[in-house]
């Protein structure tokens, strides 16, 4: 598979890479992150790769990060149209002004209206909600998208970081009302965080929106540069120390094997990984370099055997809580020992005995 091996995301008509750019790393403003020339770069190397999805906020890099998108495509129509243009609100980028952020209709319309001016565009082709704000009902913050949307000024919605009742709630509100539903679900996926599979990816797969999982090596943890003998200094701390650990160094070292056989790295076999996972549409990558870019485009080229899968499965599987914690019981109680759609279920002890009747 290629970059130019475009899907469809979630249940909608929108062509996508099946690696997303992230662009929360293009400028220095928070003192790391690639320089403007750096980012042009890579925006130019990505796009020339095949990719067309680009993936910012309004708050990345204290807005720069639209900034630069907007001097480098958003200007020029021809480029940009032929691209997937994402970003956010919900970040707040003024101090003392409790309006300034959110889910508000005030808020939504704002920050539309200012990322629309530094992306140098009159239209965002994927509007997210960028995580949920429990202070807005979320009847206003579909009712405000939809208005957007009806204006031309967006085309599809998302969310990102948001409870799966939440979304599920506000997807069933649009459904009823005619309104525009989110297609996309931005969430933290990877092999160090398998949580969402409990309630966030069924979710996805029940409404069909196309998941596009961020962080999938783990703010770097999973990039092979850090291993239990390793002495590189972790860039950006505070994300990567928290999880270099005996758990992570397992891991690492069991994604080393399977990066020799198959004459690749590390964090192309963790990408590979997450790319696919049930549900998932397009990759979240960021790069602080050209060189990083291309070398983690290729993990598209990486194709994982069932042995493979099983080892990262045992070392990761996730433990899920009520009712998840249930269902191995559940074949027994519905299917009554029968086989079902291919699988057979266990005698349940309370199944009636020929001849018995139920009260």
């Amino acid at each position: 598979m290629s970059l130019d091996h475009y899907v469809t995301l979630g249940r909608s008509g929108l062509r996508v890479s099946p690696f997303c750019l992230g662009a929360m790393t293009f400028g220095e403003d928070l003192g790391w992150g690639s320089s403007v020339s750096e980012s042009q770069k890579i925006i130019d190397r990505f796009i020339e790769l095949g990719g067309n999805f680009i993936d910012t906020a309004n708050f990345y890099t204290k807005s720069h990060s639209e900034k630069i998108l907007g001097d480098h495509i958003g200007r020029h129509p021809a480029r940009r149209d032929r691209l997937v243009l994402a970003t956010k609100f919900s970040g707040n980028l003024y101090p003392g002004d409790p309006n300034g952020g959110g889910s508000g209709r005030k808020s939504i319309l704002a920050a539309c209206d200012n990322s629309l001016r530094r992306l140098q565009t009159d239209y965002i082709d994927l509007y997210w909600l960028h995580n949920w704000d429990v202070h807005t009902p979320i009847e206003e913050t579909m009712a405000a998208l939809e208005d957007l949307v009806r204006a031309g000024k967006v085309r599809y919605i998302g969310v990102s970081d948001t409870p799966a009742w939440k979304v599920a709630q506000a997807n069933m509100l649009a459904q009823f009302r005619g309104w525009s539903a989110f297609i996309g679900l931005q969430i933290e996926y990877s092999l160090l965080e398998r949580s969402v599979e409990q309630e966030l990816v069924p979710l996805a797969l029940e409404f069909g929106i196309g998941i596009t999982p961020w962080s999938p090596l783990k703010s770097g943890a999973l990039s092979g540069k850090y291993t239990r003998t390793s002495t590189e200094k972790p860039g950006r701390g505070a994300f990567v120390e928290p999880f270099l650990n005996e758990k992570t160094f397992t891991l690492v070292d069991t994604l080393q094997e399977i990066a020799r056989a198959h004459e690749t790295t590390v964090a192309r076999v963790a990408l590979a990984w997450v790319q696919g996972r049930p549900g998932v549409t397009s990759t979240i990558i960021g790069a602080r370099l050209v060189s990083q870019l291309e070398d983690n485009v290729k993990a598209l080229e990486v194709k994982l055997t069932s042995d493979d899968l099983a080892r990262l499965d045992a070392l990761t599987r996730p433990t899920f809580g009520f009712p998840q914690s249930m269902q191995p019981y559940f074949p027994a109680i519905h299917n009554g020992g029968t086989r079902v759609n291919g699988v057979q279920a266990p005698p349940s002890p309370f199944i009636l005995q020929k001849g018995e009747k139920p009260y």
